[in-house]
C-alpha cells in the first residue's frame, strides 16, 4: 500500500509561506548589497548599538550595567548573540540580523492586518468569497499592503543596519494586529498584544506612548466592540477583568522595569530623559537647532514631511501619499471594520510632542535649516501609508464607479483599476527614491562622512600598536575605530568603566583612576580634542606619537603612556 502524501496546506497558509520567503529574499539581498558597499555601519548610532551590546561581555567591567541608560535594552540584548563572533562584530553583520528579522515580521504583520481590515472574522472559505464568488479584494489587498510596506527603499536600507527602526515597527504592527483582532471579538488576542507592547516598550520610547494609547483603547473596549465588521455577539461585551488587568500589567511592565533600573542604578528614575547623556543634555551641550521647538503644529509638520520623503522623493508626490492615506483613514472610519487600525497614526502625536518639547529635532531638505537629520523617524508612519493609501485609492475608484455616467460595463474593472493605480503610485514614488538613493541612506552618508574617515585612519594606527597593549580612550562617537581595528573592548579603559551608582563622584573607579594617572594604567592613550582623555594627556604632558586631522572632526592623537613611564625609569 503506497504511503499517502500529506494533505495540501490551506490557501492562506501557502500565502504566508510564500510571503515569508519573499521577504527573506529581499532582506538578505539588500543586506548583501549594502554590506559589499561598506554601508552597513554608516550610522554612528548603528556602531554604538553594536558596541553597547559587545561591552556587556567584552569589557574590563563587563555586565548588564554596560547597557547604559539612554537607549532601551532589548535591541542590544538581541544583538549580543550575533556579535560574540569577532568577525560579525567588526563587519557589523551581527547587528543587522535582528533588524532583518524585524523586517520580515513587519511585512507579515501588515499582511495580516490588512486581511483583518478587509474581511470579517469568519471562516477563511467565507472570507474569500463574495456572493459565492472569490473576493479579489480580500485576496489581493493584503499582498498590496505588504508590497507597499516591504518594498519601501528607506526601510530596506534601514533593515540592513543595526538601527532599531525595522525591529520596533515589527512589534508596533503586531501590537496593532492583535489589538484589532481583540476589537473584533477575540479576547485572547489581548494578551498577545500586551506581549508585543512590552517588547516595543523595551525597544523604543515610542512604545510607551503606544502602550498608553492601547490601554486606553482596551478600557474603552465596549465602544470599539461596536465595530461594523464584528459578527460575534460575545464581541459586544468587554473583556474579562482578569484578562484586562493582565494586559495592563504587561503594557506597564517594561516602562516600570526601565524606570526602576534607572532609579536603582543611577538614583534617578528619569536619568534617560534628563541625565548627562540624554537628548536634552546633548541639545544643550551642542546648541543643536530645533526649528519646531515649542511649536506643536510645526513639529507635526516636520514629522509628516519626513514621512512623505520616506515614501516619495518629489514633494508633490509625497503630499499625494499623505492625502490618500488620510482619505483611506476616513473610509475606514465610515466603513467600520478598520477603526482599530487607525492606531497606526499614533506616531504622529508622539513625535509632534517629542520634537516640540522633547529635544528631538528633525531637519528636512526643503525647510529651514535645509539639512537632513532624523528623517528615519518618518518611517514610523509607513505602516499607516501601507494600509490606508490602498484603501484611499479604492475608495476614490469605487465612488467614481457609482456615478450615473459611469457605464455599467466598466464597473467590473474597478478592482483592476484600483490595483493598477496603486502600482503606478508605488512605482513612481519608490522608483524616484531608488534613482536618488534612499534619503535615510543619504542622511547617514552625508552626516557621518567625517566620522567614518576619522575612524578608518585611527583604526589603521591602532592596528600598528602591540597586540597586548592597554588603551585609555573615551569611546563616545569613535568606538568604531576599535571595532575596525579588531581591538577587544576589555583592553580599553573607557567611560563605561565608571561605576555609575557611586554619586556624586567615584575617585576609586577604574576610569577616574586612569584619568588621574594615565601613564600608570594604559600603554597608549587615545584622545580627541576636548574630551577628558585628551585633557588628562595634556595635563600629564604625555608625548603624542601620532596626530590625526580630519575635516569636520576634532584633532585626534595617540599618546605614549605606560611604555613611556618605563622608559624614563630605565634612564634614571
Amino acid at each position: 500500500m503506497k504511503p499517502q502524501s500529506p494533505p495540501p496546506k490551506a490557501h492562506p497558509a501557502i500565502e504566508i509561506v510564500r510571503l515569508t520567503w519573499l521577504a527573506i529574499f529581499v532582506s538578505v539581498f539588500a543586506f548583501l548589497f549594502y554590506y559589499r558597499q561598506g554601508d552597513v555601519l554608516l550610522y554612528g548610532d548603528a556602531v554604538a548599538h553594536i558596541n553597547i551590546a559587545r561591552r556587556v561581555f567584552d569589557s574590563k567591567t563587563a555586565g548588564l550595567l554596560q547597557l547604559g541608560t539612554v537607549w532601551l535594552p532589548l535591541p542590544h540584548l538581541l544583538i549580543m548573540p550575533f556579535i560574540m563572533s569577532m568577525k560579525m562584530w567588526q563587519n557589523g553583520s551581527g547587528g543587522s540580523i535582528p533588524s532583518m528579522a524585524g523586517y520580515v515580521f513587519g511585512v507579515l504583520g501588515i499582511f495580516r492586518l490588512m486581511r483583518g481590515v478587509l474581511t470579517p472574522p469568519i471562516s477563511i472559505r467565507a472570507v474569500l468569497s463574495r456572493n459565492g464568488q472569490v473576493d479579489l479584494v480580500a485576496m489581493i489587498g493584503p499582498w498590496v499592503a505588504a508590497f507597499v510596506y516591504g518594498a519601501n527603499p528607506n526601510l530596506i536600507y534601514m533593515q540592513s543596519t543595526a538601527m532599531g527602526e525595522s525591529l520596533y515597527l515589527a512589534f508596533f504592527v503586531w501590537a496593532i494586529v492583535y489589538f484589532a483582532e481583540f476589537a473584533r471579538g477575540n479576547a485572547k488576542a489581548l494578551t498577545k498584544c500586551g506581549l508585543c507592547l512590552a517588547a516595543a516598550s523595551l525597544t523604543r520610547y515610542d512604545g510607551w506612548f503606544l502602550a498608553a494609547a492601547l490601554v486606553a483603547g482596551a478600557v474603552a473596549s465596549p465602544l470599539l466592540a461596536k465595530d461594523a465588521g464584528n459578527v460575534a455577539p460575545r464581541s459586544l461585551s468587554p473583556p474579562p477583568r482578569m484578562m484586562l488587568a493582565k494586559f495592563v500589567l504587561l503594557a506597564a511592565a517594561a516602562p516600570a522595569l526601565w524606570l526602576g533600573y534607572n532609579a536603582i542604578v543611577y538614583h534617578n528614575a528619569l536619568e534617560f530623559a534628563n541625565g548627562p547623556y540624554s537628548a536634552k543634555a546633548i541639545e544643550q551641550k551642542t546648541a543643536t537647532v530645533n526649528p519646531a521647538k515649542g511649536n506643536l503644529l510645526a513639529a507635526g509638520s516636520y514629522f509628516l514631511k519626513a514621512a512623505e520623503l520616506d515614501v516619495a522623493e518629489a514633494n508633490w508626490l509625497g503630499r499625494v501619499w499623505l492625502a490618500l492615506a488620510l482619505l483611506g483613514s476616513l473610509a475606514a472610519v465610515f466603513d467600520g471594520r478598520g477603526r482599530a487600525a487607525l492606531l497606526l497614526w499614533v506616531p504622529l502625536p508622539f513625535y509632534a510632542l517629542s520634537i516640540a518639547y522633547g529635544s528631538v529635532p528633525i531637519f528636512v531638505p526643503a525647510w529651514w535649516p535645509f539639512s537632513q537629520y532624523n528623517l528615519r523617524y518618518g518611517l514610523q508612519l509607513l505602516p499607516a501609508f501601507a494600509l490606508f493609501v490602498p484603501l484611499g485609492i479604492a475608495y476614490i475608484i469605487q465612488s467614481a464607479a457609482k456615478l450615473p455616467r459611469f457605464q455599467a460595463s466598466w464597473k467590473r474593472w474597478t478592482d483592476a483599476a484600483t490595483l493598477l493605480t496603486i502600482l503606478v503610485l508605488v512605482m513612481a514614488g519608490y522608483g524616484m527614491i531608488w534613482r536618488a538613493d534612499p534619503i535615510c541612506y543619504r542622511e547617514a552618508a552625508i552626516n557621518m562622512r567625517g566620522r567614518v574617515a576619522l575612524d578608518r585612519q585611527l583604526a589603521g594606527w591602532i592596528k600598528s600598536l602591540p597586540p597586548d597593549s592597554t588603551l585609555l580612550m573615551y569611546l563616545g562617537e569613535h568606538v568604531g575605530a576599535l571595532e575596525q581595528a579588531g581591538v577587544p573592548l576589555r583592553r580599553v579603559i573607557n567611560e563605561g568603566n565608571h561605576r555609575v551608582w557611586k554619586r556624586p563622584a567615584d575617585p576609586e573607579g577604574l576610569w577616574e583612576r586612569a584619568l588621574a594617572d594615565p601613564a600608570s594604567y594604559a600603554d597608549f592613550v587615545v584622545g580627541f580634542d576636548g574630551d577628558p582623555v585628551w585633557a588628562a594627556a595634556e595635563n600629564h604632558r604625555l608625548r603624542a606619537l601620532v596626530e590625526i586631522h580630519t575635516t569636520g572632526q576634532p584633532p585626534t592623537a595617540i599618546f605614549q603612556g605606560r611604555v613611556q613611564a618605563r622608559g624614563q625609569e630605565q634612564t634614571r
